[in-house]
């Protein structure tokens, strides 16, 4: 078997909290790594984690051998989805690119693939992007190519589609990013990340809605795992509609990873976060829908072998596979994402049916969530409900009631954010 470790995140960001969005995609990061070691820790990790806590210098100290090769993060994780006009202001993407220069200076992609959610300006247009890290280097920034523009959305308004599918330009790195890595640009397009033992890509959000979605060319160009940051809001049902989605693109054989924002942002959307992971069109991985955890770190181990054996047992992929005319650029990375260890190979994390909401309790607790977030950050004590004992205030007390409870559980099982908020 070829088993590979994915983890995926659904954070609770805030638009246009630079710091505290970097703080929890860190976090994020750094909650993949520890779980990583109740898997698996070698006796050469031991040794240099020991090492690490004796070091003053924690970041002079990269370990070779963390535990997590892979870590996604939601869409526009660093400035938050909900920017609006700000989105048209130069210092929005400044204060991105410090964000992530300072979640890299940090140690978040010291023996870690890290997939980051921003933006980027390249010849005179805007793009909402995806940014492969890796032992503080950029491998390579992916712009979205399909935007949202219906009902809620209007990110036409802000960015641009990239339309040279096929195409890799060099794009000058910010010089906040220069002075930290040391590399003045990287590749920026749509383009495959070819590993030592994979492949792998990404799409992003309304990507995987369009009728002829880029996993399916990646899936025919061999790429063993397609990741998604997304920033899908919640509506009844559309959990459902999603996960049929993610089940579909994988269907005939592929490792799919999906992560999505959490909260309400900062505006009237609740974002339901549920990362997860598909392979081969079956559920193995799944967070919480509704929770008030600011970091929710799923993980996955993967079998790409049986993502092979998949596609290889379907005549017509292999044939639509050697027939294909997509021709993506490659990007060569020397990095696993399969770790080579000694003993008993770990098993595959095993599938289950979605864990989905009843609607009864979707109405309860999707309203209840962004109560709460948007009380907690905008100073306000509390709410006042007028109560006139009809239809509409019975409603409205019960979705309060809702949000107290959640509260409440949250902090007698030691959620100390939830704690001290």
């Amino acid at each position: 078997m070829s088993v590979a470790t994915l983890a995926t995140a659904a954070l609770d960001q805030w638009a246009l909290d630079f710091d505290g969005n970097a703080e929890r995609t860190l976090r994020s990061a750094e909650q993949a790594k520890e779980a990583g070691a109740t898997y698996r820790v070698s006796e050469r990790e031991r040794w240099w984690r020991k090492r690490r806590r004796r070091s003053t210098k924690r970041a002079d100290l990269p370990s070779p051998l963390l535990s997590f090769p892979f870590q996604l993060g939601p869409e526009l994780e660093l400035t938050g989805y909900g920017c609006e006009d700000h989105f048209l202001e130069p210092d929005t993407e400044a204060g991105a690119w410090t964000a992530l220069a300072r979640v890299l200076s940090r140690g978040a992609s010291d023996g870690l693939l890290l997939d980051v959610g921003g933006l980027a300006t390249h010849a005179g247009a805007r793009y909402n992007v995806r940014v492969f890290c890796l032992n503080r280097r950029v491998l390579l920034v992916r712009p979205k190519c399909a935007l949202a523009d219906d009902g809620n959305y209007r990110e036409s308004r802000y960015f641009s589609a990239w339309r040279l599918e096929r195409e890799v330009e060099r794009y000058r790195l910010p010089q906040v990013m220069i002075d930290l890595t040391g590399q003045t640009d990287a590749p920026f397009g749509h383009a495959i990340l070819q590993l030592a033992d994979a492949a792998l890509a990404a799409e992003a959000c309304e990507e995987l809605f369009t009728p002829s979605p880029p996993h399916a060319a990646l899936a025919l160009a061999g790429v063993d795992v397609v990741t998604n940051g997304s920033g899908s809001h919640h509506q009844l049902r559309k959990l459902g509609t999603r996960l049929d989605a993610l089940r579909a693109a994988t269907a005939a054989g592929g490792a799919y990873v999906y992560s999505n924002q959490r909260g309400c942002d900062g505006g009237r959307l609740y974002y339901d976060g549920c990362a997860c992971v598909i392979v081969n069109g079956e559920l193995v991985a799944q967070g919480a829908q509704f929770a008030l955890a600011e970091v929710d770190v799923v993980v996955a181990d993967v079998d790409l072998g049986a993502v092979r054996a998949a596609r290889g047992a379907r005549a017509s992929s292999r044939a639509q596979s050697a027939s294909s005319s997509t021709s993506l650029p490659r990007i060569d990375v020397d990095w696993r994402l399969c770790r080579q260890e000694r003993g008993r190979p770990r098993e595959p994390s095993r599938p289950f049916p979605p864990r989905v909401h009843r609607v009864e309790e979707e109405i309860a607790l999707g309203p209840a969530c962004w109560l709460w977030d948007y009380l907690r950050r905008s100073g306000a004590t509390g709410f006042v409900v007028p109560l006139s004992g009809g239809a509409d205030s019975a409603a409205v007390a019960a979705i309060v009631g809702a949000m107290c409870g959640l509260v409440a559980r949250a902090a007698a099982a030691g959620d100390a954010a939830v704690a001290a908020d």
